[in-house]
């Protein structure tokens, strides 16, 4: 059974992997792929401690396996819209639920404080359009880092 808890900066290094391992299967082919480095584990530690955003992972057994953030919305600056910041699965785990209950639950938590939320993605990305379509989000028309990322919007009311 998947629990989900609170991330601690003690979960970075295991949220780094997970984070590279996602990229570089899932969109690796698209935007180039990732290598797991120090400074990444040393950036996690801190994103993970950051009062801004609410990070969690899931947990099956004494394994993390995926994890979510969320917080306000950094591109537009906007304190009423709410942002999915990241969302990843280790690869072992995909299409076995987990991603859904993190979303599931960085929604929850969203719609306790915007009205809407959104979430910038790999331009290209097929798998992660349909999973962010299936779980309510739209595109937008919009992009960013020269086309390479685009927008996805959920209404949260």
């Amino acid at each position: 059974m998947v629990v989900l808890r609170p991330a601690i900066a003690e979960d970075a290094a295991v949220v780094a992997r997970i984070y590279i391992d996602s990229w570089n299967q899932g969109f690796g082919h698209l935007i180039g792929t990732r290598e797991l480095t120090s400074d990444l584990v040393s950036r996690w530690t801190k994103d993970l401690t950051n009062s801004n955003v609410d990070w969690v992972v899931a947990n099956l057994g004494n394994e993390v396996v995926g994890f979510v953030g969320i917080g306000p919305s950094r591109d537009p600056v906007d304190a009423f819209l709410g942002e999915l910041d990241t969302i990843a699965v280790n690869p072992a785990r995909w299409r076995q639920g987990v991603g859904r209950l993190l979303m599931n639950h960085a929604l929850e938590r969203l719609r306790e404080r915007y009205s809407t939320a959104i979430l910038w993605t790999v331009a290209d990305y097929e798998r992660g359009h349909a999973f962010y379509r299936a779980t309510g989000w739209k595109p937008l028309g919009k992009s960013r880092a020269g086309g390479t990322e685009v927008a996805f919007g959920h209404s949260l009311t």
